[in-house]
């Protein structure tokens, strides 16, 4: 069970630190060991002090990284935790959280915590690596689960508003129908519409010759989100009828995943993060994918910062369009879709007919549907 702090004094004299105690007054026994968890980590800031930040006066504190992690297990709650441990990661670099048996052994899983595995797992022994592959399986384990769902209602089929049906699914409610159907059944004075009949609309599923999918990943450092989420996404496609998946990653060499893209945990273990950029290379390699550009999808994720040529990056997507395949950048993929790339270059391939973007992996599960069903 976590530690509860009531009194909003002891929550600001958490917050602020050991200066802040002639104000808020002392903390109880529970609470200074919350604090020393505390401050083990963010007593790190050398300037704290000047971003007016959480500052303690105790000085270093004595506790290991895995009493750290046990201590911050019993004492706080698991929104709380995972922050802590995404801090230590990846503010200040404690690469023990991830590198260590024991604390592998506690730790909470999180997308940030496995980022921390990607990046830190040419570190470990086998007896770790072994450990840290559990903590990749259970948080891509979560992220399928969420992802393959979305997946599978993107790619149902196509709805067919002049049917009805007796399928009685969320995705096939039709709000407008039901509302005319039911007006009848209002209560002006308890404002309230009674539905007794809820109209419900088909779904036509689309048969067609197979699509072939490729996905391009950069494995450099800064796109380990779009990594993650791309190994899981070729998953999901990798499952659906009618679609051939690829899945590449490429920093100055092109790698194809694609004999492991059924187990996102083995391909992610498998990524080598960081690393030069030559996009160029690796389109080429999509181009010799693609035997009928007619039903192909190139999907580049990527920052677009060539390392390589950037003449030949650019003739080789216009190349691509030009045969009739549909070729989609992504700068990013993953929960937030929150983009840093090379605008100047995005905006180079788009005038040769690729589409630019940043989605979530939802959204591209929606995009690659409509291409395939449309």
């Amino acid at each position: 069970m976590s530690l509860e702090i009531p009194d909003p004094l002891q929550r600001w004299r958490l917050l602020l630190g050991d200066p802040a105690e002639s104000a808020c007054g002392g903390l109880s026994a529970e609470a200074q060991a919350a604090d020393a968890a505390l401050d083990w980590l963010y007593g790190r800031d050398t300037d704290r002090e000047s971003r007016g930040e959480r500052s303690a006066g105790l000085g270093p504190s004595a506790l290991s990284t895995p009493d750290w992690i046990n201590t911050i297990h019993t004492l706080f709650p698991k929104e709380v935790i995972e922050r802590l441990e995404q801090d230590a990661v990846e503010r200040y670099g404690i690469d023990e959280v991830v590198t260590n048996l024991e604390v592998l052994e506690r730790i909470e899983p999180s997308e940030s915590l496995l980022r921390a595995v990607l990046h830190t797992k040419h570190l470990m022994n086998p007896e770790v690596l072994a450990a840290a592959r559990k903590l990749v399986a259970e948080v891509v384990r979560r992220i399928m689960e969420k992802l393959a769902t979305e997946v599978r209602q993107a790619f149902s089929g196509s709805r067919d508003r002049r049917r009805r049906s007796r399928m009685k699914l969320a995705r096939n409610f039709d709000f407008r129908q039901t509302l005319t159907a039911n007006l009848h059944r209002y209560d002006p004075q308890r404002r309230k519409l009674y539905v007794e009949h809820p109209v419900f609309i088909s779904r036509t599923k689309r048969h067609a010759e197979p699509w072939d999918i490729v996905l391009l990943i950069d494995q450099s450092g800064s796109m380990v989100d779009s990594v993650i989420h791309s190994a899981v996404m070729a998953a999901c496609l990798w499952q659906l009828p009618g679609m051939r998946t690829r899945l590449v990653a490429f920093d100055t060499a092109v790698v194809d995943l694609t004999a492991d893209v059924s187990d996102p945990v083995e391909l992610l273990m498998k990524v080598q993060l960081g690393g030069g950029t030559d996009i160029a290379k690796a389109v080429a390699y999509a181009q010799s994918l693609v035997a009928n550009p007619a039903k192909s999808i190139v999907v580049l994720v990527s920052d677009f910062y060539e390392g390589g040529s950037e003449y030949e990056l650019v003739r080789r997507v216009k190349a691509l369009v030009e045969s009739g395949a549909k070729v989609l950048g992504l700068a990013a993929l993953d929960s937030n879709a929150e983009p840093n790339y090379d605008r100047e270059m995005a905006a180079r391939l788009v005038r040769e007919g690729a589409q630019i973007g940043a989605m979530t992996p939802g959204q591209l599960a929606g995009w690659l549907a409509e291409k395939v069903q449309g």
